[in-house]
């Protein structure tokens, strides 16, 4: 009995998750850590993009924070966002719930549907431009006076036509999220639904939305801080006009980085950006209450 009293403890072995982070930690600090502590070290620097960088201290962010035109940008940015989330949030849900289902002509629309997402946002850009044409785009073709307006240079029909656009690449994504979300709720929960005399709007409204709860947090926070960085589209579309009605932050930062010449105060206002994602994405995660991987393991 004393002999195996006095056994060493039996070691636990070593986990291997370490190790098999690594990678990825690695690519994230080269990739995002050092790139994100450049941009905020050249932000208190004076720099042209092509002679010697000199520091200047506060000049950068004393001349960003100063500009006018920072809260319009701030405030077109949150526009676009929460115009876009507005829109594509409840189509999402829809079109990903229906996708949901088992027959098999779900799934060959869910392929054209997702269509628009491999598409390149300049190439999307350019298409809807020359189709939205009030001289030789589709609406003159085809004689119809309501595509015919001059969509790019009213103030609110360029944004609603930027929102129309960004929805319109992305909700595929967020569909696809969706349907993930609806998949993995319990077939029990209809089934029992269906012996009480819910109907399928009854169901979704009372089983799905409640289940998608932090599906939709998910699906929200890549949602608003993607928009964060809408740039291509709308250079392209609208190169921030007409004037500066879609004028967002992320181009402001590209005009006065790579047209002005100014990568100081174009890297504070880069520096902003990641500060109000960070924001947004804490606040989301805060409104959304427990982690929605805790959930998932007690309902396992």
């Amino acid at each position: 009995m004393s002999s195996l009293t006095s056994r060493p403890p039996r070691r636990e072995p070593r986990s291997i998750l370490p190790w098999v982070a690594m990678p990825a930690l690695v690519v994230f600090v080269g990739f995002a850590v050092i790139p994100l502590v450049g941009v905020f070290a050249m932000s208190f620097t004076t720099w042209d993009g092509i002679g010697s960088i000199h520091p200047s201290g506060l000049t950068s962010w004393r001349a960003v924070l100063t500009d006018p035109g920072l809260p319009h940008a701030l405030w077109i940015t949150f526009l676009v966002m929460a115009a876009s989330w507005a829109v594509q949030t409840p189509l999402s849900i829809l079109l990903g719930t229906f996708l949901a289902g088992s027959q098999r002509y779900r799934a060959v629309l869910g392929v054209v549907y997702f269509i628009p997402l491999l598409l390149s946002s300049a190439a999307i850009a350019i298409a809807y431009k020359a189709l939205l044409d009030p001289n030789f785009g589709l609406g003159h073709g085809l004689g119809i006076g309501f595509l015919s307006q001059d969509w790019l240079g009213r103030p609110w029909l360029a944004f609603s036509l930027v929102v129309f656009v960004v929805s319109w690449q992305f909700i595929p994504f967020h569909s696809l999220i969706y349907q993930g979300g609806v998949q993995q709720i319990p077939q029990s929960l209809y089934e029992a639904a269906q012996l009480d005399g819910a109907g399928r709007v009854r169901q979704f409204f009372s089983i799905t939305l409640p289940q998608l709860k932090f599906t939709i947090i998910t699906s929200s926070t890549l949602m608003v801080v993607g928009s964060l960085t809408f740039f291509d589209l709308i250079f392209v579309l609208t190169e921030g006009g007409p004037g500066d009605a879609t004028r967002v932050l992320a181009l402001d930062m590209y005009k006065r980085g790579f047209q002005a010449n100014l990568m100081g105060p174009a890297s504070a206002i880069a520096v902003i950006l990641v500060l109000v994602g960070l924001a947004l994405a804490l606040l989301l995660r805060r409104l959304g209450g427990r982690d929605a991987g805790e959930s998932q393991l007690e309902g396992a």
